[in-house]
């Protein structure tokens, strides 16, 4: 009991999802030895609960903390109310659906749905990781972020892979011009050469976590200017969709 009780105090010093802390800071607010916290984030790592950040050794809340809080996912019925929205809109255009969050430098995939025709190269489901910086759902949490904190995963995502970073950087600048000129973000062959993708953030009030839904399908199978043509009016309505049916039931 006391290391459950204690393991709780870890998290509790976070004072919100994206504060990063060390073990100094936590031995700190925890009034506990550093050996011992050490011990705690360490497991409290290994379950999930907490992510740590190699580049910095400070740990954020991982995605287990965040689903026991206030803004957990299954409270808000974000699946429930989104799930026949994304459906509709992939038995419409033959596309895989997503609806996903971050989860530090990838995507996370929170709900999935496809049509029993579409063509895809790359199976994803829910639990899903893809990257932040070169997938469309990636593009558009970054493009549909505030300004400081996609600065800061920016810098994140420059650190780690500084010779690619330019072409990331390129995607990232594009998504920002396409989400205000066309109301999606696009990736065509940018993360794999054989997957499209589109996708718009859906905002779904102030404090809540900023999400994605995404369309992707094969690239033989539906072209970039389908995708713009067609599936995109398609997905912005979708959004737009789920935003009002959650503000509608909360």
């Amino acid at each position: 009991m006391t290391a459950l009780a204690r393991g709780l105090e870890v998290l509790h010093a976070f004072k919100s999802g994206e504060e990063r802390l060390g073990n100094h800071e936590l031995a700190e607010r925890c009034s506990l030895p550093k050996s011992t916290i050490t011990r705690l984030t360490y497991t409290l790592t290994k379950l999930g609960y907490l992510h740590h950040i190699a580049e910095s050794g400070r740990y954020r809340l991982g995605l287990m903390a965040l689903t026991l809080g206030g803004t957990t996912l299954s409270r808000l019925d974000v699946k429930e109310v989104s799930n026949p929205f994304l459906q509709q809109l992939a038995n419409e255009t033959d596309t895989m659906v997503a609806l996903a969050t971050r989860d530090d430098l990838s995507m996370f995939y929170i709900e999935n749905c496809r049509s029993e025709t579409a063509i895809l190269t790359l199976m994803l489901g829910i639990g899903s990781h893809i990257p932040l910086g070169t997938t469309a759902a990636g593009r558009g949490y970054l493009a549909g972020a505030p300004e400081g904190a996609r600065q800061t995963l920016e810098a994140r995502l420059q650190a780690i892979d500084p010779v690619g970073w330019p072409r990331v950087e390129k995607g990232i600048r594009q998504a920002m011009t396409d989400l205000a000129e066309f109301g999606c973000v696009r990736s065509f062959g940018d993360w794999r050469r054989e997957i499209h993708g589109i996708a718009v953030p859906v905002r779904l009030g102030s404090g809540l976590p900023l999400m994605v839904v995404n369309a992707a399908a094969a690239a033989s199978s539906i072209s970039a200017e389908t995708f713009m043509d067609e599936v995109r009016p398609r997905l912005i309505a979708t959004v737009r969709g789920i935003e009002a049916q959650f503000h509608a039931k909360s």
